[in-house]
């Protein structure tokens, strides 16, 4: 008997705004109010065109976070009634987002939708999300997430087949008849795993890493799936595929609630790895956050290395990827609030460099116009051109594919990039879930003083050292392939001589506010390159708080992380 479509009222709400990374509200909002997130899946799907809709084949996957399988259960019934011929899913739902964006290309979907709330924590207490790629592999740009949060302002009724059950245990085809649809509707369930594999097999040289990983002079290696999604993908890649030893990588099975961790590859949520690292057993080690697409890079004895500088040194040592040694290298970009180390790469060798907004988003426009191969976010994000996601896998192995080329260690590779270009001292301050109202409030006065002509030229002395304001502004960018321009992107206050403070709103957290101090100071003197950056930094962190006053401003003695 065909199973039958549903057209169900319903009412919106108005919080259905997606951020940088999709819509993420506490888990208990999708599960418990009412059409909450049909609503969402309805507007996301009334965003295509029927005509580009009907019949067309979709992603979807999830991080393995709580929620993740009933959500999908919704979402096919959805799809099939909004007339979408063929949904592609993870094994039991799960799909890393560096491998959603893998597979939307490669099978040429019309997008995909990924169920993650990231690097926040999960569980019936914690955080989940929906996020929309389109047919490029990417995020959303903005044009469309603003189109979908106007739907939902909107919403009077949502599509649904509500008697569709999937099975998404068992790997292969399931197929569907639904009333006044010619063409059964069809679920395939793929192994998550297969075709990112395949695509990192073209890029990196596997025989190179195997014999890093497994030789007889093999190095040592750490990974810390930190019980997100990535821990499958490290268990078939680099232990089963590359030959590194089973107990070199840990936290690899994906739980619903991370094993009650905050699944955030930092020093601070990645302690364990940090501590281990410290020990001088291992050579390198890597953690990845919940839905795989960040990473943590240390050497030995925990030598930590930023993400503004991890970019720098892929960057520099670009060729030791086979990958790039096919296709060139058309551009490196960074977000804005990245320190400008990649910066320094690109200066020494001419190849053009792009400064954007936060979001990978705006890194796949310039991709998808055959601009940009590298490129990398502060916040532990780096990626290549290969698809249009970030990739935590993709930069271990980048990583290691240096170390396999240099025979060196992490940390002297490091400090070897130091000695080339010059070191950018770097540090970011996160206050996380402060009032909404009193850190827009501080925001706006912030930027009244910083855009006073007389705020340009200002000199600020802390101790004996003296910083000079060059230029102060709110961030603006304007897209070079279809002339966007994105405003309002965070403020930034540069000194003589390079140095920056940077504040921005965060628009990814599921309740209040974050926000993000950021402070780069550049330094070529070789004898002072092997300082602690909060020591170095302390004089601008000094300038910055004084300005923002942002703990009397939100209450706060300290930020909640520092990185």
């Amino acid at each position: 008997i065909p199973l039958q479509v549903l057209t169900l009222p319903t009412s919106p709400y108005p919080d259905q705004r997606p951020g940088t990374n999709g819509l993420k509200k506490k888990t208990h909002v999708f599960q418990s109010i009412k059409n909450y997130l049909h609503n969402f899946i309805q507007c996301i799907f009334s965003s295509i065109d029927l005509r580009d809709r009907q019949g067309s084949t979709m992603v979807v996957g999830g991080d393995g976070r709580y929620f993740n399988s009933t959500a999908i259960q919704v979402i096919v019934q959805m799809a099939a009634a909004n007339g979408v011929g063929r949904v592609v899913i993870g094994q039991k739902g799960i799909m890393s987002t560096p491998a959603v964006s893998c597979v939307i290309r490669k099978i040429k979907a019309i997008g995909g939708i990924i169920l993650t709330a990231s690097h926040n924590p999960g569980g019936p207490d914690g955080d989940f999300g929906i996020k929309f790629n389109t047919a490029n592999g990417g995020p959303a740009p903005e044009a469309v997430t603003n189109q979908i949060f106007q739907l939902s302002r909107t919403i009077e009724e949502f599509a649904i087949c509500p008697e569709l059950r999937v099975d998404l245990g068992t790997i292969g085809k399931q197929s569907f008849d639904l009333e006044n649809k010619f063409k059964p509707f069809t679920v395939e369930i793929v192994d998550p795993v297969e075709s990112y594999a395949n695509s990192l097999r073209n890029i990196f040289d596997f025989a190179v890493l195997k014999e890093l990983l497994s030789a007889d002079n093999h190095i040592q290696i750490r990974l810390d799936a930190m019980h997100g999604v990535t821990g499958p993908y490290v268990k078939k890649i680099l232990c089963e595929e590359l030959g590194s030893p089973a107990n070199s990588a840990i936290n690899c099975v994906p739980l619903e609630n991370f094993g009650g961790r905050h699944p955030d590859p930092n020093l601070i949520y990645a302690s364990e790895l940090a501590e281990t690292m410290k020990s001088g057993q291992y050579d390198f080690g890597a953690a990845f956050d919940g839905d795989g697409d960040r990473n943590m890079i240390l050497g030995k004895h925990g030598f930590f290395v930023n993400p503004s500088d991890s970019v720098a040194v892929l960057a520099a040592n670009i060729f030791c990827i086979p990958y790039f040694q096919h296709t060139g290298v058309r551009g490196f970009a960074r977000s804005m609030p990245t320190s400008a180390a990649l910066d320094m790469v690109a200066r020494a060798t001419k190849i053009q460099l792009y400064e954007t907004p936060t979001g990978w988003r705006f890194f796949g426009s310039l991709m998808d116009a055959g601009r940009l191969s590298l490129c990398g976010e502060e916040s532990f994000g780096t990626g290549s051109d290969y698809i249009r996601e970030k990739d935590g896998l993709w930069a271990a192995l980048a990583w290691l594919s240096i170390l396999a080329v240099r025979r060196q260690s992490v940390e002297d590779i490091m400090t070897d990039h130091w000695r080339t270009y010059g070191r950018n001292y770097y540090t970011r301050f996160d206050y996380e879930e402060v009032g909404l109202d009193a850190a827009v409030e501080m925001m706006l006065d912030l930027e009244l003083m910083i855009s006073d002509r007389a705020f340009n030229g200002q000199v600020f002395t802390v101790g004996e050292k003296k910083y000079q304001v060059e230029a102060a502004d709110n961030f603006e960018y304007s897209d070079p392939v279809d002339g966007t321009i994105s405003r309002n992107q965070g403020l930034r206050i540069i000194f003589k001589g390079g140095s920056r403070i940077i504040f921005r709103l965060s628009g990814t957290e599921s309740y209040g506010a974050t926000v993000r101090l950021y402070i780069d100071s550049y330094e070529k003197d070789i004898n002072k390159l092997f300082q602690d950056p909060q020591v170095v930094l302390a004089e601008l962190v000094t300038i910055a708080l004084q300005l923002s006053k942002i703990h009397e401003r939100t209450g706060r003695k300290g930020p909640t992380v520092i990185t």
